[in-house]
C-alpha cells in the first residue's frame, strides 16, 4: 500500500511538473488580461479628460452600465444570437455527423466540403453574407422575387429585426462544420455493438438515435455547446463586418459596445466593465456546463 501511495506521488509529481509550462502561458495570456481589465473597470479613465487622471470609481462605471439602455439592449443582443445560432448549429451540425458517419462513395471530398466554411476569415464570410443580403438586386432578394415568396424585395439589413436572419445564419454556416466535427469524433467513440443490440431488439432508427446514440453522444455535445456558447458570446468580427451593429444599434453585441465605448468614446474604465460584465456571462454559463461534463465523466 506504501509503495502504491510513493507511485501515485511520484505520478502526480510528474504530471504537475509537465503541465506547469502550459498552465504558466495560459495564466499569463488568459489571467492577467482578465486581472488588467477587472482593475481598469473600478477606474474612471477617460481619454476625453485626461486632466482628472484615473480615480478609483469602485462599482461606478457598473452601476453606469445597468443603467444604460443601449447596454442593456446590447446584453439582451448577445444572449439572443448565443441561444439561436448554438441551437441551429448543434441541430445541423448532429444531422451533418450522422450523415458523414454512413461510408458511401465521395465520403472523403464531402468531408472536405463541409469544413470549407469553417477555414474561410470570419470577415470573408460576413461579406460573402453581406452580398447575399444587401440592396434589391441582391441574390437572395432577387430568387425571393423569382420564385414568388416576397412580391418585392426585402430591406435584409435596413430593417431591425430582418438583420438578424444573414447574420445568424453566416454564424451556422460557418461554425456548424466544428460542431459537426466534435459530434463526429463522438459518434465514433460509440461501440457498434451497442447499436446492433438495440436492433436486434427490434428498436428503429428513430428509437435508436434517441435512446441510445444521444445519451451516449451527451459529453460531445456538452462540449460542443460549451465551446460554441462561450464563442458565440464574444462575436464581434461577423457583427462588425457584416450589420456594423445596425441599424442604428439593433444586431450591436456587448462586444461591439465595449469596443465603442473603449476606442471610439475613449472611455477605457467603461469599456473594461462591458468586457468584465460579458466575461461573468461566460463563467456563468461555462460553470454548470463543466460540472456537468465532470459529473458525466466520473459515471
Amino acid at each position: 500500500m506504501a509503495e502504491r501511495r510513493r507511485s501515485r506521488g511520484g505520478d502526480l509529481r510528474l504530471a504537475l511538473a509537465l503541465v506547469a509550462p502550459a498552465a504558466l502561458v495560459v495564466g499569463f495570456l488568459g489571467v492577467v488580461p482578465v486581472g488588467v481589465a477587472a482593475f481598469e473597470s473600478l477606474h474612471l479613465h477617460d481619454l476625453r479628460m485626461p486632466w482628472l487622471g484615473r480615480p478609483f470609481v469602485g462599482l461606478g462605471n457598473y452601476r453606469e452600465l445597468l443603467a444604460d439602455p443601449r447596454f442593456l439592449a446590447a446584453l439582451g443582443h448577445t444572449l439572443a444570437f448565443t441561444g439561436a445560432s448554438v441551437a441551429l448549429e448543434l441541430l445541423v451540425g448532429l444531422l451533418l455527423a450522422l450523415l458523414l458517419r454512413r461510408t458511401f462513395r465521395g465520403l472523403a471530398l464531402a468531408r472536405a466540403s463541409v469544413l470549407l466554411p469553417f477555414v474561410l476569415p470570419t470577415v470573408v464570410v460576413a461579406l460573402i453574407w453581406r452580398f447575399l443580403f444587401e440592396g434589391a438586386a441582391a441574390p437572395i432578394n432577387r430568387l425571393a422575387v423569382a420564385t414568388g415568396l416576397v412580391p418585392e424585395p426585402v430591406p435584409w439589413l435596413a430593417d431591425p429585426l430582418l438583420a438578424w436572419v444573414p447574420l445568424v445564419l453566416a454564424d451556422v454556416w460557418k461554425t456548424t462544420p466544428f460542431v459537426a466535427v466534435l459530434l463526429l469524433a463522438g459518434l465514433a467513440a460509440i461501440d457498434p455493438s451497442v447499436e446492433e443490440a438495440a436492433r436486434l431488439d427490434g428498436a428503429g432508427r428513430l428509437r435508436r438515435l434517441r435512446h441510445v446514440t444521444l445519451p451516449l453522444l451527451r459529453p460531445a455535445l456538452g462540449v460542443a455547446l460549451l465551446f460554441r456558447s462561450l464563442d458565440a458570446l464574444r462575436v464581434f468580427d461577423l457583427v462588425y463586418a457584416l450589420t456594423g451593429g445596425g441599424p442604428g444599434t439593433a444586431t450591436e453585441p456587448v462586444s461591439l459596445y465595449a469596443f465603442e465605448q473603449s476606442l471610439v468614446n475613449l472611455r477605457f474604465g467603461l469599456g473594461a466593465a462591458a468586457a468584465m460584465v460579458l466575461f461573468a456571462v461566460g463563467l456563468a454559463l461555462a460553470g454548470p456546463l463543466l460540472v456537468a461534463l465532470f459529473r458525466r465523466e466520473e459515471e
